[in-house]
């Protein structure tokens, strides 16, 4: 028995959710999985119940979990809270902490039918396969963080960027061995030409280089990054990246796949590791049947290939996504004239038939 704990979160979270548990659920049908789903509660669910958006139940449940399930958190309400307690800050960040997930793959994968899609080119984006390994937990949003008034009575904010050999190490390490099961090309992206953790950052990875000669290992100030993305992005195959360039880059390669909402993401390093969309909240269509639950059921996959093993299975959620894109269904946000038009329940159930 696969335990899973379920955390729908803000927003659209508890839109997508149900649609991806139910395409696990359909999975465990045909191929005889076992699988346990439990639910908690994050963010202002949590927030409301025990004022706390991480209570200790959620983290509880995570803990003695094999994976999780995250939908998205962040809401108005909670935006109203003092920065300590947003979900953000407050649950987000310490829930990576706590499991040790250290390392966020975010896959980026142009499908045919969704070319047209993209802001770009077809023949820049054409056959995209991109993987984009984000340290997780360290850099400006895990550093030392104040504010403090000046004598001159304005006020200083100070974050810091912190890193370790060690940390650099382990993702290194994880970008090197999944460059090798790819391509076995690796670009290292930093800012060494200005921050002295992006220099021991570069070092580290030259170092580990030759325990990998099957990778070709490269390196790419982030800005420059950011443009080959848009200006040559069939040049990539696996990127490794720290925390805040790692959240930026992956955000503006979904657009090459034509909609975030076709951004899966894995976050591993401990003994339970989580599955999320790339995407946020997006409380203004909440409610409303307009979400994209692909990235959710794309990430349900990869927590059956990377938690469980069960590749058959995460094979056939990747099928069926891509049989009902070729199918010409599409949610608002993929939507191009000529395509069917559905909402979050039936883009959800368009998938599970085709699995069935």
């Amino acid at each position: 028995m696969h335990q899973i704990a379920v955390l729908a979160g803000d927003g659209i979270g508890r839109e997508i959710v149900p649609e991806a548990v139910a395409v696990l659920e359909t999975v465990a049908a045909k191929y005889h999985y076992s699988l346990e789903f439990r639910t908690g509660l994050v963010s202002e669910d949590a927030y409301e119940k025990y004022g706390h958006p991480l209570p200790p139940a959620t983290l509880e449940l995570c803990r003695n979990s094999e994976a999780v399930l995250l939908g998205a958190v962040g809401s108005p309400k909670m935006d109203q809270l003092p920065p300590e307690l947003r979900p953000e800050r407050a649950a987000l960040l310490p829930l990576r902490k706590e499991l040790g997930l250290f390392a966020n793959l975010r896959p980026v994968k142009v499908y045919d039918p969704l070319i047209g899609a993209s802001t770009l080119k077809p023949e820049a984006v054409q056959g995209i396969n991109i993987l984009i390994l984000r340290e997780l937990t360290g850099g400006l949003y895990f550093g030392p963080k104040k504010r403090e008034r000046l004598a001159d009575g304005s006020e200083q904010a100070l974050d810091t960027l912190v890193y370790s050999t060690p940390e650099i190490e382990r993702i290194g390490r994880l970008a090197f061995s999944a460059a090798r099961a790819r391509r076995g090309k690796l670009v290292s992206v930093d800012k060494a030409n200005v921050l002295e953790s992006s220099r021991l950052w570069r070092e580290t990875m030259v170092r580990l280089a030759p325990e990998y000669p099957e990778v070709d290992l490269s390196h790419m100030y982030v800005d420059n990054c950011a443009m080959q993305l848009v200006r040559w992005p069939g040049q990539f195959d696996v990127i490794v990246t720290e925390n805040t360039f790692g959240d930026i880059l992956s955000d503006q390669a979904s657009m090459l796949a034509g909609s975030l909402g076709m951004l899966p993401s894995a976050s591993l390093g401990g003994k339970v590791a989580l599955y999320e969309p790339s995407h946020g909240s997006a409380p203004d269509i909440a409610g409303k049947d307009l979400a994209n639950p692909l990235a959710t059921i794309l990430s349900a996959a990869m927590m059956l290939r990377h938690s469980f093993g069960l590749e058959e299975g995460a094979r056939a959620i990747e099928a069926a996504v891509a049989q009902v894109l070729d199918d010409g269904f599409r949610t608002p946000d993929l939507m191009t004239e000529g395509m069917t038009r559905v909402g979050t329940q039936a883009m959800g159930r368009e998938v599970r038939i085709r699995i069935a």
